[in-house]
């Protein structure tokens, strides 16, 4: 049975969604993989509200919040905004800072359909790349995006509880 959700426009008002989403999510991926703890401090910081709010306030910044039908809860989201990534040209390029799903709401083509609102938000203010940075070890996301047209295009170290982990940096040429 497919799920229904519908995908908006993120505005303010939406961060505590956002925040609840960032934080299950990252919880979900990582659990068993980072320490607990270092996950729980990440995420009071990386997954705040504030933070939120400060993309969504943010001219250079899009986001999109998928809920799921009926009831418009929170299951999924995309961020875009300037970049913070090695070989990044700040003028030209746009990040796709995070793209989240629930577990149960991967699969059925939601992922895609974010990803497609990023891509086009970047296509229309002019990008020339929207780059990412993934975690080496997820090899179904690294997936995801290769079939998506993204190549591998440097490396860098994400830094989670004192400890560095290796993540691939992705760009698609728009």
């Amino acid at each position: 049975m497919a799920l229904e959700v519908v995908v908006r426009k993120a505005q303010a008002g939406d961060e505590n969604a956002l925040s609840m989403v960032g934080q299950a999510t990252f919880l979900e991926t990582f659990s068993g993989v980072l320490d607990g703890a270092a996950i729980v401090e990440h995420c009071r910081k990386a997954h705040s509200p504030s933070q939120y709010l400060q993309w969504l306030g943010d001219a250079r910044s899009a986001l999109w919040l998928a809920g799921a039908v009926p009831g418009d809860a929170p299951v999924g989201y995309v961020v875009v905004t300037a970049p913070d990534l090695p070989g990044a040209d700040a003028a030209r390029d746009l990040e796709l800072k995070r793209i989240y799903l629930l577990g149960r709401y991967q699969g059925g083509g939601l992922g895609k359909r974010l990803l497609g609102e990023a891509i086009g938000h970047a296509r229309r203010v002019g990008a020339a790349r929207l780059l990412l940075g993934v975690y080496a070890q997820n090899h179904s996301a690294i997936a995801f995006y290769a079939k998506q047209g993204f190549k591998h295009f440097a490396d860098r170290q994400f830094v989670v509880g004192g400890t560095a982990y290796d993540d691939r940096v992705l760009s698609l040429e728009l």
